[in-house]
C-alpha cells in the first residue's frame, strides 16, 4: 500500500473576488523512499496542494478529494487528529528560514519542542535529542548554540535549524517546500545534499517542491508538472525531462538559459501572464497562452493522456504537439 494517495483534490479558496479553485482535481501516489518534486510557475499550486496534506490551509478553504495517509484519510480530520500527524509523521522544511523560526525562543526550545509533544521526552532528554540532531545536520559547535536565538545564525545554518526541527521525531514522509530559496548557490547545493542524505538515511518519502528544473532533475525519482492548479505532465522525472509533450512543459524548458548563449541573447518566454486563480479557463488552465489553443480548451478539461514508461500528459491537442515537435 502506498504511503500516501492523493485522489482527486480540489482545493477553493476565498478571495476578495469571489471563490477561487487553487487545486483542481489533481493525484498521485507516494511510497515509502519515494522522492517527488513539484514544479511550475509561481502561483500555480504547489504549496497549496503540501500545505493540504499538512493541514494548514486558512480555515475558510474548501477541500474536496481524498488525501489517505498510511491508511487515514486526512480530508475532514478532525484537528486534535491532525496534531497527532504534522510534525510528528509528515515534517515539513519552510521555504524562507529568515521567518521559519520564532525569533523569541532559543533554537533549542524550538527544535525540542516535537519531541517534547509527540514523543514526551523530559526536558532533559529533549535536549539531548536537540543537540544530536543539530550535530547531524552541521550546525557547528552545537553544544554551545543551544540556547542561541535565531538571529544569531546565518540563513544556511537558520535553514539547517528547520531541518532538524522537520526531522525531529523520524517522519514517513518529508515536505520540502522551495528549501534553497533565499540561499546562494554554494550553500543551496549543501542543504539539499543533506536533505537527500538524511531521506535515504532515514526511507523518508520526500516531495520536493521547487521552481528550479535542475534541482528537481538532480534530486527527484518522479514529479509533477502544475500550471493553474492543475498537473499537465507527470511522470518519471528522466522521462519527462526526455519527453516534455505538454506546450506548458516545453515553455519552461525552453526559458532555461543556456550555456554558452551569446552575450545579450534574450531568453525565450511563454507569452502572456499567469491569470488570477479567478480568471481561469474552465477547460485547460494554459488555454489563451499556448500556441495551440483552439476553442475547445477553453471549454474542455483536459484528461490524462497514457503515454509510455508512466508518463502522463493532460492536452487534447497532444498529437498535434508530438507531430510539430518531431518535425522541427
Amino acid at each position: 500500500m502506498p504511503l500516501l494517495e492523493v485522489e482527486d483534490l480540489h482545493v477553493q479558496l476565498q478571495t476578495q473576488r469571489g471563490p477561487a479553485e487553487a487545486v483542481r482535481g489533481i493525484g498521485f501516489t507516494l511510497a515509502r523512499g519515494e522522492t517527488l518534486g513539484i514544479v511550475g510557475e509561481s502561483g500555480c499550486g504547489k504549496s497549496i496542494t503540501v500545505q493540504s496534506l499538512m493541514g494548514l490551509l486558512p480555515s475558510t478553504a474548501k477541500v474536496t478529494g481524498s488525501i489517505r495517509f498510511d491508511g487515514t484519510e486526512l480530508v475532514g480530520l478532525p484537528e486534535r487528529a491532525m496534531c497527532e500527524i504534522r510534525g510528528n509523521r509528515i515534517g515539513m522544511i519552510s521555504q524562507e528560514p529568515m521567518t521559519a523560526l520564532n525569533p523569541v525562543h532559543t533554537i533549542g526550545r524550538q527544535v525540542g519542542e516535537p519531541l517534547r509533544l509527540h514523543r514526551g521526552l523530559s526536558r532533559a532528554d529533549a535536549r539531548k535529542e536537540t543537540l544530536a540532531l543539530l550535530e547531524r545536520v552541521g550546525i557547528p559547535d552545537a553544544a554551545s548554540r543551544l540556547d542561541a536565538y535565531p538571529h544569531q545564525f546565518s540563513g544556511g545554518q537558520r535553514q539547517r535549524i528547520g531541518i532538524a526541527m522537520a526531522l525531529a521525531c523520524g517522519p514517513d514522509l518529508l515536505i520540502a517546500d522551495e528549501p534553497t530559496t533565499a540561499l546562494d548557490v554554494t550553500i543551496q547545493k549543501q542543504i539539499l545534499e543533506l536533505i537527500q542524505g538524511l531521506v535515504d538515511e532515514r526511507g523518508m518519502a520526500l516531495i520536493l517542491i521547487s521552481h528550479d528544473l535542475g534541482v528537481i532533475a538532480q534530486n527527484v525519482s518522479k514529479m509533477l508538472v502544475m500550471y493553474g492548479g492543475s498537473v499537465v505532465e507527470s511522470g518519471p522525472t528522466a522521462t519527462v525531462f526526455a519527453e516534455r509533450a505538454h506546450p506548458y512543459t516545453q515553455g519552461l524548458f525552453a526559458a532555461r538559459p543556456a550555456l554558452g548563449a551569446a552575450r545579450g541573447q534574450k531568453l525565450a518566454t511563454i507569452r502572456g501572464s499567469v491569470p488570477d486563480l479567478v480568471d481561469l479557463p474552465g477547460g485547460c488552465p494554459f488555454a489563451g497562452r499556448c500556441r495551440f489553443t483552439i476553442d475547445d480548451c477553453h471549454a474542455t478539461r483536459p484528461p490524462p493522456t497514457p503515454m509510455p514508461h508512466g508518463h502522463e500528459v493532460r492536452c487534447i491537442r497532444l498529437g498535434q504537439v508530438i507531430a510539430e515537435g518531431a518535425s522541427a
